[in-house]
C-alpha cells in the first residue's frame, strides 16, 4: 500500500529541485562499474522532459564525464530524440536500444555529479514559478526548438574549445525552466544559447 506513495514522492522530489535530481542519479549504481543512459533517465524521472534536458546539460558540464570524447554528441542525440517526442506530445520518453544501453563509468559519473551539488543547491534557491505564460503553448514550443538547436550544435562544440560548457549550461537552464515553470530562467537559457552559438560562429569564422 505504501509503495505507490513512496514512488510518487520520489518522482516529485526529483522534479522539485536540481539537488534532488542529482541525488537520484548518484544513487544509481548500474552494474557496479558502469551506468546506462536508460538507468540515468529512469532515476531522473521519465514522465517529464525537463529532467532529460537537465541531465544532458549536467553530463556535458560535469568534470571527468563531459570531457570524454563523444559524450557531448551522445547527449545531443539524447536531447534531439526526446525533444522531438515532446513536440509530438508524448507522455513517456522512448529511446532506441543503441542509445539507452550506452554506458558511462559509474565512478566518474558520481565524482562529476559530486562537483555539481553546491552549484545545484545555489540554483535551487532562485528558481520559482515566474512568467509562467512563457512556459505554455507557444512559449513551450520556442523552448523545445531552442533545445533542439543547441543539441544539434553539440557535436560541433566538441571541436570548439569551451563552447560545450555553454551548450551544457543552456540545456540545464532549459530543463530547470521546464521543471520549475520559471520563465525568467527560460529567458536566460535563450540568451545563453544565442551567446554560445554566436561564439561558435565567431570561432569558426576566425579559423577559416
Amino acid at each position: 500500500m505504501s509503495q505507490p506513495n513512496s514512488s510518487a514522492n520520489t518522482e516529485k522530489a526529483s522534479h522539485d529541485s536540481l539537488e534532488g535530481l542529482l541525488d537520484r542519479i548518484r544513487d544509481t549504481d548500474g552494474d557496479g562499474h558502469r551506468v546506462t543512459v536508460r538507468e540515468i533517465l529512469d532515476a531522473a524521472g521519465t514522465r517529464s522532459f525537463g529532467p532529460v534536458a537537465v541531465v544532458a546539460g549536467l553530463v556535458v558540464l560535469a568534470p571527468l564525464i563531459g570531457d570524454l570524447p563523444g559524450v557531448p554528441t551522445l547527449m545531443g542525440m539524447l536531447v534531439i530524440l526526446t525533444v522531438g517526442q515532446q513536440l509530438f506530445r508524448r507522455d513517456y520518453i522512448w529511446l532506441p536500444d543503441w542509445l539507452s544501453k550506452r554506458q558511462v563509468p559509474r565512478e566518474k559519473l558520481h565524482k562529476g555529479l559530486g562537483w555539481m551539488h553546491k552549484p545545484a543547491r545555489f540554483l535551487d534557491r532562485f528558481t520559482a514559478p515566474r512568467l509562467t505564460l512563457l512556459m505554455t503553448g507557444g512559449g513551450n514550443l520556442l523552448l523545445a526548438l531552442a533545445c533542439l538547436v543547441v543539441a544539434l550544435a553539440l557535436p560541433l562544440m566538441e571541436f570548439v574549445p569551451f563552447s560545450a560548457n555553454g551548450g551544457g549550461l543552456a540545456l540545464m537552464a532549459f530543463g530547470l525552466a521546464m521543471i520549475a515553470r520559471d520563465g525568467v530562467v527560460a529567458v536566460l537559457a535563450l540568451v545563453l544559447s544565442g551567446a554560445t552559438l554566436g561564439f561558435i560562429g565567431w570561432q569558426l569564422a576566425n579559423t577559416f
